[in-house]
């Protein structure tokens, strides 16, 4: 199901994934198909390999793809923010462009998202039987162990791409670089509850890893603190009583 008026945008950022992109959106279309109308945003986050010519042809074939493209790098939560600022449906789905996030669950987030709504304002993908090299998963499991410590957001795991949100809410929150690793604790800063959903993860078939170890810590632990400090200053709304 598709159309000019879809009940769901899935918002894929990538960078250098070009042998990725067809696999991908066959699978994410499989999973949506005669369920909801849809369709699928491409972010191109200044890629310098095929991805730009794998999108245009790809986009000649299927009237419901359509890309953004940075003419530089800007990073994975400045390319979500621009997919979800072109989404033209309610309801947004973000994964991983490389592959790893399976989209057969993409519906089991959409109906939780439906079924909790207006209380449920995320419902995220919680990662079993994680496909990674044990150095880069016990880097994952302390990040979130800190995170949880400091930020009290109930999430065991934020660096899942599987994701469901309402548009609106999302383009509500505060943005800055590395704000896709603390949507839950933004959602909840809100007053929304959170969604999670287990999912099962793949190991990378195409391509290289466009993340690196080291290079994210320090400035990780810098929003870490900053988004502590924007839940310490919410402030309730005074409700005015004539």
């Amino acid at each position: 199901m598709t159309g000019s008026n879809p009940a769901v945008s899935v918002v894929v950022p990538v960078r250098n994934e070009a042998g990725n992109i067809a696999p991908l959106v066959a699978e994410i279309a499989a999973a949506l198909a005669a369920r909801w109308a849809f369709e699928i945003i491409y972010v191109n986050d200044g890629s310098s390999d095929a991805t730009e010519a794998e999108l245009q042809h790809l986009m000649g074939q299927h009237s419901w793809l359509r890309s953004r493209r940075h003419r530089q790098s800007c990073g994975q939560s400045a390319a979500i923010r621009t997919g979800v600022e072109a989404a033209r449906a309610p309801i947004v789905v973000t994964l991983d462009g490389d592959g790893q996030n399976d989209p057969k669950f993409i519906p089991a987030l959409i109906r939780a998202l439906e079924a909790g709504s207006p209380r449920i304002g995320l419902v995220a993908g919680q990662r079993i039987g994680r496909k990674a090299s044990g150095f880069k998963k016990l880097q994952s499991r302390i990040a979130n162990t800190v995170r949880g410590a400091v930020l009290r957001d109930g999430t065991r795991d934020t660096g899942c791409g599987l994701k469901a949100f309402p548009r609106e809410l999302f383009l509500r929150l505060p943005y800055f670089d590395g704000l896709h690793r603390f949507l839950p604790a933004l959602v909840r800063r809100e007053g929304y509850a959170i969604g999670y959903v287990d999912v099962v993860d793949r190991p990378r078939a195409r391509g290289v890893s466009n993340y690196g170890m080291w290079d994210r810590l320090w400035i990780g632990i810098l929003d870490l603190f900053g988004v502590w400090w924007l839940i310490r200053r919410r402030k309730r709304i005074p409700q005015v009583e004539e």
